[in-house]
């Protein structure tokens, strides 16, 4: 399995060599954000489309009055004046949460327009609101979503002051308004409480989908999201960042002399080991059989061997217990660092492993930090591969 780090470059091993992608290569892939945004606004497109089909739909087979057939017409023709203005006039180059907002708002106005001019809260077209409602409660946020409600009860409320005869301050009439307004309520609340079960369930799979069971750290999945944002932002700003290839030294042994269980909690001993010494920003993740990857973002080489030493130190300082008595446990560690061992995460993580490599032929339980100065024999191929989500 190969994981791609997206657009960081094509970092690797290619006859013994190390080529950083040049920057102007790199194409600018979205986030996972970035995409489910895209897919909303796709949806509140339609709902848009959806919208003005019917208000249309009500001026060709409704039949208004003539002299209300022009404000009608106007609206529509505003309306979709906006739409394809908003939307494919590239007016926001990223897709936010924000422009949904302001999306959402155009509908409460022309929605408000038309029933002005359709008989007010007696109109057809009343029920209109709730794409609105339904749009901010999978969209927006229980707030956000109570913002427009309480802005559509206003217009509610002004469509009915253009009733002549109708006292807004009678209880009666409240009453009535509040079961008038009772159903956007209802929709708005269960819209949301559905988006937000909707919401956990989602991210409980992506937390799954992201996470290594046995170790509890990230998979390579998960890595890659995380590294490609850190990364990103060592790049734009200059920071340092430093990537660790950690390798259980005595995993095999373990496993043939107490059994696959006891290497399992091995690997669980040298993760908690791992733990105790990294910060809550390191991103530490499993990377595959007993290898583990640790980016160590602003953290500059002579940072990341500390960190690493302290984490060899631990390993080994701390007894491994079987029910035979206690095991051997160390780890090797290589150690490569942005900007000066490399410019793409791939790179740098092909040259953490050759120095893991040099740091396991060496003896093992040692670290190594990447040198230019190196043997240029790569690594088994199954050790220098960089893994790739697809």
């Amino acid at each position: 399995m190969k994981y791609a780090f997206g657009p960081f470059g094509e970092g690797g091993y290619d006859s013994g060599a190390m080529v950083d992608s040049p920057p102007a290569q790199r194409s600018a892939h979205p986030s996972i954000e970035q995409e489910e945004l895209r897919g909303i606004s796709r949806t509140v497109a339609e709902i848009e489309w959806l919208l003005l089909i019917l208000v249309l739909v009500y001026v060709i087979f409704g039949r208004p009055l003539p002299d209300i057939e022009p404000a009608l017409s106007m609206a529509l023709f505003f309306y979709a004046a906006f739409v394809m203005s908003f939307r494919y006039t590239n007016f926001y180059k990223r897709e936010t949460r924000w422009k949904i907002c302001v999306e959402t708002l155009a509908m409460i106005v022309f929605i408000t327009w038309a029933l002005w001019f359709t008989g007010g809260a007696a109109s057809p077209l009343l029920n209109a609101y709730l794409l609105v409602v339904i749009t901010a409660a999978l969209t927006l946020g229980k707030f956000i979503t109570l913002v427009h409600v309480a802005l559509i009860g206003a217009c509610l409320l002004v469509l009915d002051s253009m009733v002549g005869g109708k006292d807004l301050v009678r209880l009666a009439y409240l009453g009535g308004f509040g079961a008038q307004l009772a159903p956007v309520i209802l929709v708005a609340y269960i819209t949301t409480m559905f988006s937000a079960d909707i919401r956990y369930g989602l991210n409980r799979a992506k937390l799954l989908s992201e996470t290594d069971e046995l170790s509890g750290l990230y998979n390579m999945r998960g890595f890659v999201v995380i590294a490609n944002r850190l990364f990103a932002q060592a790049q734009r700003y200059a920071r340092s960042a430093s990537f660790l290839m950690v390798d259980c030294d005595s995993l095999k042994q373990v496993n043939d002399t107490y059994g696959h269980e006891a290497g399992n909690r091995l690997l669980q001993h040298v993760v908690k080991a791992m733990q105790g010494h990294l910060r809550a920003t390191d991103v530490p993740a499993r990377y595959g059989g007993d290898e583990f990857i640790i980016m160590l973002p602003d953290t500059p080489a002579r940072g990341a061997l500390e960190v690493a030493e302290r984490i060899r130190n631990a390993v080994e300082s701390t007894p491994f217990a079987t029910e035979a008595g206690r095991a051997p446990c160390t780890v090797s560690i290589g150690v490569a660092s942005f900007p000066q061992d490399g410019r793409s995460i791939e790179s740098l993580l092909a040259r953490a492993d050759r120095a893991l490599y040099d740091a396991k032929a060496a003896g093992r339980n040692r670290v190594v930090q990447y040198n230019a100065g190196m043997e240029r024999t790569a690594p088994p191929a199954a050790e220098a591969q960089i893994p790739n989500s697809t």
